[in-house]
């Protein structure tokens, strides 16, 4: 087992130098959606409350150890239209990769628009409802 993580690009003592795998590009979205589960986070609220039209706002993260890695995940997700993001490197020993309105909501569907994946039910519900409580806020106030 050991041998075929390494194959797939995982390395002992992974803290510091974790790399994104070599995923299969079909299984990618996979990849990613596990990831969040459960090193990600999403949240929606209102920015700049103090303005007379608030921003209603979706906005998700990553966060790991190895700020490498973080920053090789955003450049694969470029591969499937996510434009933005940053990571952010704290002093407090972990990164985060933040993902704004547009970005999220394409990782929404890059994540969770898979025609197995409602069957199979492999994911957090409880994650994907933040997605789209953001998208029905959306829509009712257009």
């Amino acid at each position: 087992m050991c041998a075929d993580l390494n194959k797939l690009g995982f390395l002992p003592r992974k803290t510091k130098n974790l790399n994104v795998p070599n995923v299969p590009e079909k299984f990618f979205s996979d990849f990613v959606c596990g990831y969040f589960d459960g090193d990600g986070n999403v949240w929606v609220g209102d920015l700049n409350k103090q303005r007379k039209k608030p921003v209603h706002a979706i906005q998700t993260s990553f966060t790991s150890c190895s700020g490498s890695f973080l920053r090789n995940l955003l450049r694969r997700l470029r591969l499937v239209g996510i434009s933005g993001g940053s990571v952010y490197e704290s002093k407090q020993n972990y990164s985060r990769l933040n993902l704004s309105i547009r970005d999220s909501l394409k990782l929404y569907e890059f994540m969770y628009n898979q025609p197995y994946l409602e069957e199979t039910g492999l994911f957090l519900k409880r994650k994907k409802r933040v997605f789209e409580r953001y998208k029905y806020e959306i829509g009712r106030r257009e």
